[in-house]
């Protein structure tokens, strides 16, 4: 899986590459306009991208469905797949009649107004998030219920709902999620969590994890991040651009497509390291909140041989693919938080 992942952003890489030459000749075939043609050279573009990542989506599947990960069928995860598409092109529909639309009004400075657009963007799609999630369902466990009220108590929290989402028909694997801004806040534990496979106390573990994030605002932090890489981002992408005239030309679009790749790319180690940094915060709060380090220790393991993760990857994996930290790294803290515990008076 790991090969699967590296192939197929080489791949995508060199044939962007390739469109970033010759896209601009679709431009000649275009007379929708300068924002009107720019759209259909990044949609072009965006198509192409699914194309190419599709048989490597299909390999992952395949994998995923051979160790029971996954109850999707090859027709529901393309279907799936294909509306995913038309939500992507929509919001590359917007992203370019903000852009273009700026270069055609201020030219090159388009990067400081649009980075802003897209950083409000990224907080209002945070907001938004927890009404987008279907299948949500109130928790129906009055001890966990119970639990969580006392951890939001002690970290000081106001009443964060916690929803269940039935994935039983969709994937074995267990999964939880703190998503929300403000007055939209909540837990979202999917329903395998929740079978009697876990614990109560590993249950209670999950919980006070995924309330950790909102106690130490890691949605809004992300929010900051991503303003810290896409305000550069886009100026660099501006730099990259002018060399074709600039995003006001729609000739440009192909190579800022290419240069968005990329740069995405390279930002991956950089994020993954801030998302890890994030989920081990949580994870120690879950630690004071349930003082519980064995069901900890119990959770992680569990969660690991569920998603048939390896606990201790391979350094270049580690870097470029892990957005938490490995199983064995959370296990040792769960035993370095006992051992703390104990030598404290």
């Amino acid at each position: 899986m790991r090969w699967d992942f590296v192939v197929a952003q080489v791949v995508v890489i060199a044939v962007v590459a390739v469109y970033a030459r010759i896209g601009p000749k679709f431009v000649r075939e275009s007379a929708a306009g300068p924002i009107g043609t720019g759209m259909l050279l990044a949609m072009l573009g965006l198509g192409l991208v699914w194309l190419l990542q599709l048989p490597f989506g299909l390999a992952e599947l395949w994998w995923q469905r051979r160790h029971d990960v996954t109850l999707a069928s090859y027709q529901e995860w393309i279907v799936n797949g294909w509306f995913g598409l038309g939500a992507e092109f929509l919001f590359v529909c917007l992203a370019i009649l903000i852009v273009v639309g700026l270069a055609q009004v201020i030219g090159d400075w388009w990067w400081l107004p649009g980075g802003a657009v897209f950083v409000a963007l990224a907080a209002l799609f945070a907001f938004l998030l927890p009404y987008l999630i279907p299948g949500q369902q109130p928790l129906q466990r009055p001890a966990l219920q119970a639990s969580a009220n006392s951890y939001e108590q002690q970290l000081g929290l106001e009443d964060i709902p916690i929803k269940v989402q039935d994935v039983g028909g969709e994937t074995t694997a267990p999964n939880a999620e703190a998503v929300g801004l403000g007055p939209t806040r909540r837990v979202i534990l999917w329903s395998t969590v929740l079978r009697r496979s876990f614990t109560l106390d590993e249950q209670r573990v999950v919980v006070a994890h995924e309330l950790g994030h909102h106690a130490r605002k890691h949605i809004f932090k992300g929010v900051a991040w991503y303003a810290l890489f896409a305000i550069p981002g886009a100026f660099l992408i501006s730099r990259i651009t002018s060399r074709r005239g600039g995003m006001r030309n729609p000739e440009a679009v192909p190579l800022g497509l290419l240069a968005l790749v990329v740069l995405s790319t390279l930002a991956l180690p950089l994020q993954n390291v801030i998302t890890r940094h994030m989920e081990a915060e949580a994870d120690w709060v879950a630690l004071t909140l349930t003082h519980d380090p064995q069901g900890a220790e119990g959770l992680f393991k569990r969660f690991t041989y569920a998603a048939h993760a390896d606990p201790s990857p391979p350094t270049w994996s580690y870097i470029l693919l892990e957005t938490h930290p490995t199983g064995l790294q959370r296990i040792e803290m769960a035993r370095a938080w006992q051992a703390r515990e104990q030598s404290t008076p």
